[in-house]
This record gives C-alpha cells, structure tokens and sequence, in this order.
C-alpha cells in the first residue's frame, strides 16, 4: 500500500512535467532572454519565493552566481529575505508585508529583473515586492501555479510561467525544473553548445 502510494508520486510528477512541456516552453525561453538582457546590460537578478517556493530562491541565485553544468563567470543574482535580521530590521515590526519590497525599492534598478516564484496564492509580501520592481521600471518573471495574485499585476515585458495543476508540491517540483531550463538556457546563449568530448 504504502510503496504504490510512493509511486503514485512519482507518476503524478512525470504526468505533470510531461504535459507542461508544450504549454511551458515559450514563457521558459521568454523568462530566458529576459535575464540574458538583464544580466549582459550590467544588471542583476533578484528572487523572492513564498511558501514551499520560498527555499527554491536561494537555490535559483546559486545556479547563476555559481554554476548550472559548467563552469562561467559568476552572474549577478541573488535571493531576497534570506537574512532575518535585516528583514527585521527593514520592517521595524510594523509592516512585515513591506520587507521584500523594502529591499527591492534599496537595491533595484530599471533593467534589472525580479523572479519571483509561488505555488499557491501569492502572498502580500510577494505580491508587494513585484509592485515595487514594476514601479522601479524593472522586469518580473512569475512562476506561479493556477492560483495567484500575481498575473494581473505583470505588464507586457514581463514573463508569467504558470504551472497548470492545483497541488502545491508539484508546482515547486516543477518550478525547480524550470529553473533548470533557465539556467541552461542562460548557459547555452552565453558560452554556446558543449562539446560532447
């Protein structure tokens, strides 16, 4: 009983990343050359997650700063919120909502990106931080489920990538997926294809 509740698992997980190939491919490659822009005009990364989500941001910011498969220069990116102390410190105990958007307002520019990541309803402290990045005139790449306070908010440059299924930990199964693609595909336009040697 309990093995083929363990399978089951994996067989909705394969079911689910199978049939988002199609309908995810083109805001992935968009998501892509959006950071590519970003990070080759001299601009930076910034990731928020919320939720489950929230664990991924600062493993999206090691894929860039460190590497995906191989070895290249470090690139700008980094997770937000990841400190308590200065998030403390950001709301000073009164608007614990304003943290995320607090740090984006400091350290954002026009250019840069904010990729945000959610598997359920997107919290205020998240849906705060993409109004501050969208009033700095930078760029928001979502990763969301079905459900989100997010989409509404993104305008025509920006980049929504909706995981269509309701379950939580397949939506951030998945989100690490793409990741994954975003940081191949990152990889793939600034060095080229690898040699098989």
């Amino acid at each position: 009983m309990l093995e083929q509740r363990i399978q089951q698992q994996f067989f909705e997980s394969a079911d689910l990343l199978s049939q988002s190939a199609d309908a995810l491919s083109r805001p992935i490659a968009q998501a892509a050359t959006a950071l590519l822009g970003c990070i080759t005009a001299g601009g930076k990364v910034m990731i928020a997650g919320a939720g489950a989500s929230s664990a991924l941001a600062p493993y999206a910011a090691a894929l860039w700063v460190g590497r995906f498969e191989r070895k290249r220069p470090p690139l700008a990116a980094f997770a937000l919120g990841q400190q308590g102390a200065v998030t403390a410190a950001l709301t000073d105990g009164a608007e614990p909502q304003q943290a995320l958007a607090k740090e984006v307002r400091a350290l954002g520019v026009p250019g840069d990106v904010l990729l945000v990541l959610a598997a359920g309803r997107s919290p205020m402290p998240l849906i705060a931080a993409v109004q501050a990045a969208l009033g700095k005139d930078m760029s928001v790449v979502a990763l969301t489920g079905t459900d989100t306070g997010i989409a509404e908010l993104l305008g025509e440059t920006d980049v929504h990538i909706a995981v269509p299924h309701e379950r939580a930990a397949r939506i951030v199964e998945c989100h690490a997926l793409v990741l994954h693609c975003m940081a191949d595909a990152l990889d793939l336009q600034l060095m080229g294809e690898q040699d098989s040697a």
